[in-house]
């Protein structure tokens, strides 16, 4: 069945990487960016179209609980993969905070530049100063922002604690913060399948995940915390961590 999965998908990756891709990039151009549909950029669109086809060729049938907010929103995520970025993106348009290495990473990498990434040295204070200045910037210019406030991918079995440091930006800009989980298998039965294994690169991991059986991923967008309600970063990350961790439990049709 493996062997199947690779002669089906690899054909359809390939049309998705050679012409769905510069199709898309293209659309992200100033002069066919400022076109819109509805209230949405076309290059947004076309990001958010592309990467649920992505998720479709990897076999991944996505589910969206809920609704994400519109305007400036810092959305804050439990971290499992590379797959988590592009299940957001495929929902809604956020500019990441990532480590830096992501920007060489194939594909990903030049994806992740066109999606307004906000790219971070690990274990630099200085850069960590210029990320949350970014951050800072353009939710108050009402953009969205997406973090994985663990720091990194774990191993799918627990979530770790949320970094306080990361939701200083949102408090500043006055802007609500929702929580995000997302689940892959049926009620999270797959998160440690599709993690990276120890000593997994993302190119081994992008292999494996390719030849995948079929299965559900879904993206709960939960209940918003408004930042000026709550007091202290602190308390923002704690909740934002314990309505994640609720969800990860909740049945997907309750």
């Amino acid at each position: 069945m493996p062997l199947l999965r690779y002669a089906i998908r690899i054909p359809l990756l390939l049309w998705h990487l050679l012409i769905n891709l510069p199709l898309t990039l293209l659309c992200t151009m100033p002069l066919f960016d400022r076109v819109r549909i509805g209230n949405e950029r076309l290059g947004y669109r076309m990001i958010r179209a592309w990467s649920a086809g992505l998720l479709r060729i990897f076999g991944f049938r996505l589910r969206r609980i809920g609704t994400p907010m519109q305007g400036a929103t810092l959305f804050v995520a439990n971290h499992v993969s590379w797959t988590d970025i592009v299940m957001l993106h495929s929902q809604r348009m956020m500019g990441f905070v990532a480590k830096r290495e992501i920007s060489g990473w194939p594909l990903i990498g030049s994806l992740a530049a066109r999606g307004e990434t906000i790219f971070h040295q690990r274990g630099s204070t200085e850069s960590l100063g210029g990320v949350l200045h970014e951050m800072l910037a353009r939710l108050r210019e009402g953009r969205a922002v997406g973090v994985f406030p663990e720091g990194r991918t774990r191993d799918g079995s627990a979530i770790g604690p949320f970094h306080a440091r990361i939701f200083l930006a949102a408090v500043e800009a006055g802007a609500p913060v929702q929580p995000v989980a997302l689940r892959y298998g049926e009620r999270g039965a797959a998160q440690t399948v599709v993690a990276f294994q120890p000593g997994e690169s993302f190119f081994g991991n992008f292999l494996r995940l390719l030849g995948e059986p079929p299965r559900a991923a879904e993206v709960h967008f939960l209940a918003p915390i408004a930042t000026i309600d709550t007091e202290g970063r602190r308390r923002i990350a704690e909740l934002a961590r314990e309505r994640i961790i609720a969800a990860m439990g909740e049945d997907a049709r309750d």
